[in-house]
C-alpha cells in the first residue's frame, strides 16, 4: 500500500478520535529513510480535502547548529539524537498544544543550507491537526520522553532495515556523491542512527509499513 493511501485511513481515524478538541497532535515516529515527510504531506492534504486545517511541525527544525556541533566535536554524527535540542522542541509543541488560539512561528530546516531557518513557517489558529515528525519522537530516552504526553496519537513507520539502507546510499547519491561516498556517510551515521530507532523506541498506537 502506497503512503498515500495510507493517510486516507489515518485521517478517518485521527478525526474520530479528535472529538472536539482544539488541538490534536499526532507523533509521526520512524527510521531516517523511511518516508515519514512524505506521509506528513499526505496527511496534510488529505485533511485539507475534508476541509481540516493541517500543518506538520518537524523536529529537524531543532537541530544544533554546526558551529555548536563542531565545537562540541560532534559535527560528524549531525542527525543523531544528542544534536538536536529537545527541550526546545518539547517547550514549542508545549506552547502549539496550550495556546491553540495564537499564531506561533516554528523553525524548519533548510537542506540546502544545511541549517534551521528560525520562524520559516507560522502554525496558526487553523491548524487544528498537528503533524510531529521527526525519527526520534519515541525514543526511550529521558530527553526524548519528556514529549510522550504532548501527543494524542502516536504512529510508528517501518521498513525493512535493507530497504533502508538502500534509500539512504541514494539520498546521498542525490546529493552529489558518488557510490564510495554515500556508502560511507550512509553506514557512518544515517544506518546507526536507523538501527536505533528501530530497537529503543517506545511501541506507538499504530504501526504502519512504508513497503519497497
Amino acid at each position: 500500500m502506497k503512503l498515500e493511501d495510507n493517510a486516507v485511513k489515518l485521517v478517518e481515524t485521527v478525526i474520530a478520535r479528535a472529538g472536539h478538541s482544539q488541538r490534536f497532535i499526532i507523533a509521526l515516529a520512524g527510521p531516517p529513510g523511511v518516508g515519514k515527510s512524505t506521509l506528513s504531506e499526505a496527511l496534510v492534504a488529505e485533511f485539507a480535502l475534508r476541509g481540516h486545517g493541517a500543518a506538520i511541525v518537524p523536529m529537524d527544525g531543532f537541530h544544533l547548529d554546526n558551529t555548536v556541533l563542531e565545537a562540541r566535536g560532534t559535527l560528524a554524527r549531525k542527525g543523531a539524537p544528542f544534536t538536536f535540542d529537545t527541550d526546545g522542541y518539547a517547550a514549542l509543541l508545549t506552547r502549539l498544544r496550550t495556546e491553540p488560539g495564537r499564531d506561533i512561528a516554528v523553525p524548519v530546516f533548510d537542506r540546502a543550507l544545511d541549517l534551521a531557518r528560525a520562524g520559516g513557517a507560522i502554525i496558526a489558529s487553523k491548524h487544528r491537526f498537528l503533524i510531529a515528525e521527526g525519527n526520534y519522537l519515541l525514543l526511550d530516552d529521558p530527553a526524548w520522553a519528556q514529549m510522550t504526553g504532548l501527543f494524542d496519537l502516536t504512529i510508528m513507520l517501518k521498513a525493512d532495515m535493507a530497504e533502508l539502507s538502500r534509500r539512504l546510499i541514494d539520498r546521498w547519491l542525490g546529493y552529489g556523491l558518488d557510490a564510495g561516498q554515500a556508502r560511507i556517510r550512509a553506514l557512518s551515521n544515517d544506518i546507526p542512527n536507523a538501527e536505533l530507532v528501530i530497537r529503543k523506541s517506545a511501541k506507538a498506537d499504530l504501526e504502519i509499513s512504508s513497503g519497497a
